[in-house]
């Protein structure tokens, strides 16, 4: 999984590389803030990064600085009773469909059985797109028209999971721009209706955020955030970007645990995020091991 890693990283630590050309076993202080800066981790958080540093940073310092922001904890529920229930958050182009058929995917290799809510009701075009992943996966799905309650849609997943002994259950929902206070008023009840269907869920609400968007989406973050209370995020088309370094901002902004992220358009291009393989692969760049 580490060269998966290195590989979707290519376009950030090709930044990186541009502002250090030699790798070496100590670089300056300056060199370590203008490279991340490079990779657009956000400018307070370089600022407090570097000023806890001598002026010449080593791989360990670099690595212990880098690595304390991810100090979250993920609080997984243990549930006694089928299915697990996620519910996915985020905006439109952020991912989310391809998201979760990659989950889906990832659920069926590990031997689970997988059924899909289409909780997107806003647009049509959520519908069909989910559906065809289902079909593509052979995976059950629950959907309704366009216009429809989404939560008449949570309610029938679930419900119908449970019947059929079912293990997972992802849920889509609308992914209109978070500005539209109605979405929250939705959000909310699509939470609430899970909660009847089954006590305890939905289990994990997942936020998608599109890694291009890079600082800019943590704005966008904390508003779901505000609304129904993230458990988790997955980044999306983190190959696709030269702003990897917004992830150490969105650990610390957030204070959220990253649970995957995306390196690709197939179904199995999801991958576990370890925060302790993501340093290493921004310093493998910068120092000499």
């Amino acid at each position: 999984m580490f060269g998966f890693l290195k590989k979707a990283l290519g376009k950030t630590n090709k930044s990186i590389s541009d502002v250090v050309s030699e790798k070496s076993k100590e670089i300056s202080r300056d060199s370590f803030e203008e490279l991340l800066l490079e990779a657009d981790v956000s400018y307070d958080l370089v600022e407090l990064l570097v000023k806890k540093l001598s002026s010449s940073v080593n791989r360990v310092q670099a690595y212990n600085s880098l690595i304390s922001l991810f100090g979250y904890d993920i609080n997984l529920k243990n549930i006694n009773s089928k299915p697990f229930v996620e519910m996915i958050i985020g905006v439109n182009g952020a991912g989310k469909t391809t998201t979760i058929a990659k989950l889906a995917r990832m659920y069926q290799k590990n031997g689970k059985s997988v059924m899909l809510g289409a909780g997107d009701t806003f647009r049509a075009a959520a519908i069909e797109q989910l559906t065809l992943w289902a079909d593509k996966l052979s995976i059950p799905i629950v959907s309704t028209q366009q216009g429809h309650d989404p939560s008449a849609v949570v309610y029938d997943v679930i419900a119908s999971a449970i019947s059929k002994n079912i293990d997972n259950v992802i849920i889509d929902t609308a992914g209109r721009l978070h500005t539209q206070t109605n979405l929250a008023g939705e959000l909310q009840k699509m939470v609430r209706i899970a909660n009847k269907a089954m006590d305890g869920a939905p289990h994990r609400k997942i936020l998608i955020l599109d890694g291009t968007q890079g600082n800019s989406s943590i704005n966008q973050a904390k508003a779901f955030h505000e609304m129904i209370g993230i458990d988790g995020i997955i980044i999306t088309k983190l190959d696709g970007t030269a702003k990897g370094g917004s992830i150490f901002s969105i650990a610390h902004e957030l204070k959220l645990p990253i649970f995957y992220v995306g390196i690709g358009e197939k179904p199995d291009d999801l991958i576990e995020f370890k925060a302790n393989d993501f340093v290493n692969a921004i310093l493998d760049e910068v120092f000499l091991k």
